[in-house]
């Protein structure tokens, strides 16, 4: 996947992360799932963008690996608000797919950046 792909598809993550947000009961339990959610959910975008001006590969490879962190904390408290009968499965369905299709990504992207470390101190 393009890194502008990968951009905007976080980014598009985010939006429709703040509209389930918005979209709570406005029940004092939900709006704290909310606010966690909120926060992880929208950092996973600005997390790759930081990542994207890394100074190393390296750099590089940690900020994905805060994105993979941000998207397991968001998983969690999607699945959280479906278990305490807060919101609907339906609701979160496509949220938990497309968390669950950048953890794949950004796993991806870990493990090729690896390699090619890997391949480069190998050939000295």
């Amino acid at each position: 996947m393009k890194h502008e792909d990968l951009k905007k598809r976080t980014k598009a993550f985010a939006l429709h992360i703040i509209n389930l947000y918005s979209s709570l009961p406005k029940r004092p339990e939900a709006q704290v799932i909310g606010r966690q959610i909120l926060r992880s959910g929208t950092s996973v975008g600005a997390n790759y963008r930081e990542g994207s001006r890394a100074r190393s590969k390296q750099e590089f490879i940690a900020k994905l690996g805060i994105c993979l962190q941000e998207l397991e904390e968001t998983a969690y408290w999607l699945e959280l608000l479906v278990d305490s009968g807060l919101v609907k499965q339906d609701v979160v369905a496509p949220l938990l797919k497309e968390n669950d299709e950048l953890t794949a990504i950004f796993v991806s992207s870990i493990n090729t950046l690896k390699k090619r470390r890997k391949k480069k101190s190998d050939a000295f």
